[in-house]
């Protein structure tokens, strides 16, 4: 966002569009890992590591109405210059029918995004 104010910002664009009550339950979870200390959040269902292709990612899962699952994907950031602190980074988000997977495709897209987050540092933070 700061390089180019007309691009997107696909965690906040779908944080934003999901249910209330979803939002409401996903910034809670969001800042309970951004005050924990680094590594040390007990997700309780609603934080998760990922593995395989997406190791080093974070999965914020949460339930919505008609049993629809809403995810988001985050980073944490060690590396950011200037920061004191870790950096708790939302990349992207997904939301899907009740037992519906993600394609490898969706999961090669939010890679690709913080790919490009990691390219620039000092961070865009938007």
């Amino acid at each position: 966002m700061d390089d180019d104010p007309k691009q997107p910002t696909p965690g906040r664009e779908a944080l934003d569009a999901y249910p209330t009550t979803v939002r409401a339950k996903m910034r809670a979870a969001l800042v309970a890992v951004a005050t924990a200390p680094p590594k040390r959040f007990c997700g309780g269902g609603y934080w998760e590591a990922m593995k395989g292709e997406m190791s080093g990612w974070f999965e914020l899962r949460i339930d919505g109405p008609r049993r629809h699952h809403y995810r988001l994907f985050c980073l944490l950031d060690y590396d950011a210059k200037g920061e004191d602190k870790p950096l708790l980074v939302v990349i992207d988000g997904r939301d899907k029918p009740f037992r519906m997977t993600l394609s490898d495709a969706d999961y090669a897209a939010v890679r690709s995004l913080g790919d490009e987050f990691r390219r620039r540092n000092p961070r865009s933070l938007a």
